[in-house]
């Protein structure tokens, strides 16, 4: 029988723990969490299985353990582990940053059993009650095998990570770190410089604020992420959030030149060279896992919404394959999740339910 531990059960070990629960369902979870209420109601909702103590023996018994606590936390149960968990134990983490995770676990001696982790997931939103067992769903999942970690392990690790529909991507932390301060370190910053710099221009009667679109409100949604953790991260990946945050800072400057001189032709390249990467972005991950055929629709708060939306399916022929509703998504609350047998029916659905109004968001 698999047993799974968790130290800590925020938003991100809330997600993987309800993703084991959906998809491997006779799988035994054990976890510690500082908070009794998070654990009280990760038992009420069937997530875990069995309370544990801060450090408890039966992490033992534990095939994988799941450091998803704040780095510092993690790092100061590294000696716990060394002395609990069995060898043939994957011990991993869920930090942002590798590099100084990695270094501490292999100056312990775990190298052989420690293969850092890192969800490409997340909203702007934290703890348990917001973590969702779609959170991880065709998220990129880096993994960074400690030195003299036997590739059996990694492999082993990496169908597991697979079995929840997540995408796994083995690197070294270097690469790692350099790959994420891109991607996700440097779009936070710029998120929270762009705030504060509209802050700082706002009119008294903040006028800014209030005409703030859909443009605005997407690119700074980040903004609203936990200062502790963005702190953390920043101090903890210095040396390559520096490196990329130059090359951005000169592009800025290079973007004010362009606008100063009025030259049209570079402008109009800027913005065409940008648009074409953006665009291949999603190009690429088209097809990347098996394909399902689902929409997200946000639900009014009101009897009989939902038994609405399915009839309004039903009577148009349209067959769903499954249904459920989610209390917590990146770009949903109260959302109901519909999936078909193929792309055709999904379409078909999409048209007919945002001709009545309803807000759709579509997984491609």
């Amino acid at each position: 029988m698999t047993r799974i531990g968790y130290i800590g059960l925020g938003l991100i070990g809330g997600s993987i723990a309800r993703a084991m629960k959906k998809f491997h369902p006779d799988y035994i979870q054990a976890a510690y969490s500082r908070t009794k209420a998070t654990l009280d109601l990760a038992m009420k909702e069937n997530v875990i299985d069995e309370e544990l103590t801060q450090y408890d023996p039966k992490f033992a018994d534990c095939d994988y353990i799941f450091l998803c606590a704040p780095v510092q936390t993690n790092l100061s149960y590294l000696p716990f582990l060394k002395k609990t968990a069995k060898p043939e134990a994957v011990i991993t983490d869920v930090g942002s940053v590798k590099g100084e995770t990695m270094q501490a676990a292999e100056s312990e001696g775990l190298g052989p059993v420690f293969i850092g982790g890192h969800p490409m997931a997340g909203t702007e939103k934290t703890g348990f009650a917001n973590s969702s067992d779609i959170l991880l769903e065709n998220a990129f999942y880096f993994l960074t095998p400690g030195k003299g970690c036997p590739k059996e392990k990694t492999d082993r690790f990496s169908d597991l990570i697979r079995s929840i529909r997540s995408l796994p991507i083995i690197a070294t932390p270097e690469e790692h770190d350099y790959i994420v301060a891109g991607v996700s370190h440097l779009p936070h910053i710029i998120a929270s410089a762009l705030v504060n710099a509209v802050k700082n221009l706002d009119t008294e009667d903040e006028r800014m604020k209030l005409v703030a679109a859909g443009g605005f409100r997407d690119i700074t949604r980040i903004a609203s992420s936990s200062p502790v953790m963005w702190q953390q991260i920043c101090l903890a990946n210095q040396k390559e959030i520096l490196k990329v945050l130059d090359s951005y800072i000169s592009f800025l400057g290079n973007a004010r030149k362009l606008i100063e001189t009025g030259d049209a032709d570079q402008i109009y390249a800027m913005f065409d060279s940008s648009k074409n990467y953006r665009d291949s972005i999603d190009d690429i991950r088209k097809g990347s896992v098996p394909r399902e055929y689902l929409i997200y629709v946000d639900v009014y708060d009101e009897p009989g919404a939902i038994a609405t939306i399915t009839t309004m399916l039903a009577m148009n022929q349209i067959n769903i394959r499954n249904v459920g509703i989610l209390h917590s998504r990146e770009f949903a609350e109260g959302a109901m999740r519909i999936e078909f047998y193929d792309e055709n029916a999904r379409d078909q659905a999409e048209k007919i339910l945002e001709h009545r109004n309803y807000h759709i968001r579509k997984v491609l």
